[in-house]
């Protein structure tokens, strides 16, 4: 599981009907927005599970603290340490491969304000990146978005993309909105489709739709992608379940 924005309450009631009870729960930032479905997130309050819960930080005890922040009492009448389900801290710095249950797991950081990591997940041959919330990491004008060599750092995240079944990156702004609000730390579909061109990505999934963005801009952004071939693309919808093997 990656992150916990509003979808969290929902997945978490239809986890409850499943047999397993050992989750691993990723999160890339500590931004409201993906954060703030975990207090409603049915699975902590249920005896007999495991959740662990792997977060950038320097500590422990730092990560475990950020996300107390939440549950204590104030905000939400659940305290973390009141929670029923056995919930564990892990402290993964980017850059690192680590193993979680037989998948395969590596970070990298990313260009978003206040910080944020992507996360690679691989199993059985089969890679699946998450890339959220970040900037371009090069100037409009420069890189691969304008037909350039690689600039800077896309060096670094084309290798992490590199040959993924399926990424899915912020695209939260159109182009003339990033131009607007460059340093608010989100990027845009064609910067995430060159750089997914050149990673050899097999399948881009936009994401991170901008609340003002409705159903039609949505529509109307997949109908001016859905040519695309390499890599080939789709637009994030709630509950989409999408099969790494085809």
């Amino acid at each position: 599981m990656l992150d916990c924005g509003t979808g969290a309450r929902r997945l978490g009631h239809r986890l409850l009907q499943e047999p397993g009870r050992k989750l691993h729960l990723l999160f890339t930032h500590y931004h409201m927005d993906h954060v703030f479905g975990f207090p409603f997130f049915a699975p902590i309050y249920t005896p007999g599970y495991d959740v662990r819960i792997t977060m950038p930080a320097f500590s422990e005890e730092e990560a475990r603290d950020k996300l107390a922040r939440y549950l204590n009492g104030v905000y939400h009448p659940t305290r973390l340490r009141e929670l029923q389900a056995q919930v564990s801290f892990a402290v993964e710095r980017p850059d690192r491969v680590f193993d979680l249950d037989g998948y395969s797991v590596v970070g990298l950081r990313l260009n978003h304000p206040g910080g944020s990591v992507g996360w690679r997940i691989t199993a059985g041959g089969r890679s699946v990146v998450y890339m959220t919330d970040t900037s371009p990491f090069t100037k409009p004008g420069l890189g691969v978005a304008a037909g350039q060599e690689p600039d800077g750092r896309e060096v670094r995240v084309i290798e992490f993309l590199r040959g993924a079944d399926i990424v899915v990156y912020d695209t939260m702004y159109e182009l003339d909105e990033y131009l607007e609000r460059m340093t608010w730390g989100h990027s845009y579909p064609e910067y995430a489709i060159a750089l997914c061109r050149a990673a050899n990505v097999r399948k881009l999934v936009l994401f991170h739709h901008a609340p003002d963005h409705d159903d039609d801009h949505i529509d109307a952004r997949e109908a001016r992608f859905k040519h695309e071939v390499s890599p080939t693309v789709a637009v994030a919808r709630e509950e989409t379940t999408m099969n790494v093997e085809g």
